[in-house]
């Protein structure tokens, strides 16, 4: 094992020191042991270097995927300082870079098939399934028309008697809309059945022509 030491005297470091040779004779001194401090050098060949706790702990932290962070319009510098601060791995956007959609997309949807019938899915998040203002009529040809009004993206929202004035409206502005798409093939359009769930799914089922 390799040692190295802190000389004052005229001796070199990389002198080699011999050994006096033990008296018999000589009684034996009990002295206070030296002061001593870690080293922190470069390592030595054949060192043994123990894992600190804190890396054993950083190897046994959960690790999660991507993920975003929504802040508030009004944002203090402090806040998004702090915020930007606490990563070290991720992208800070800000101004018009930041200004893309990040709310729920409508009218995303899925597409099924199976030996008689048609299976559609709609993504509908925020549009309302009062029956006067929500309709979906299925075409013989296939062609499935969604027609209703979205009640979110407000500016000022009243709930439970208070008014709550928006800092972000990130979800689809309230007004009517629309929604049109095919299905692989004709339809029998009065063999059609549908739900509309409060978590803002449309599910169709239509036999095949």
């Amino acid at each position: 094992m390799d040692f190295r030491l802190s000389c004052r005297g005229g001796r070199s470091r990389s002198e080699n020191i011999a050994p006096e040779p033990l008296n018999p004779q000589q009684a034996v001194l009990h002295v206070a042991p030296l002061n001593s401090v870690p080293y922190i050098g470069p390592p030595t060949p054949h060192s043994y270097t123990a894992s600190s706790p804190t890396k054993r702990h950083s190897e046994t932290v959960e690790k999660v995927g991507p993920a975003m962070i929504f802040l508030p319009s009004l944002s203090t510098r402090e806040e998004w300082n702090s915020v930007v601060a606490a990563t070290k791995v991720g992208v800070a956007l800000t101004g018009s870079a930041a200004m893309g959609k990040i709310g729920p997309v409508i009218g995303l949807m899925d597409i099924g098939e199976s030996v008689d019938s048609y299976f559609f899915r709609v993504s509908l998040p925020g549009v309302t399934s009062d029956e006067k203002d929500f309709n979906c009529d299925v075409e013989p040809d296939g062609k499935i028309v969604i027609k209703g009004v979205t009640t979110t993206g407000e500016k000022i929202v009243c709930k439970n008697s208070q008014i709550f004035q928006m800092q972000t409206q990130n979800l689809c502005p309230p007004g009517h809309f629309s929604i049109s798409f095919q299905l692989p093939g004709p339809v029998d359009h009065q063999q059609f059945s549908g739900s509309f769930g409060i978590d803002g799914i449309l599910e169709g089922i239509v036999k095949k022509r």
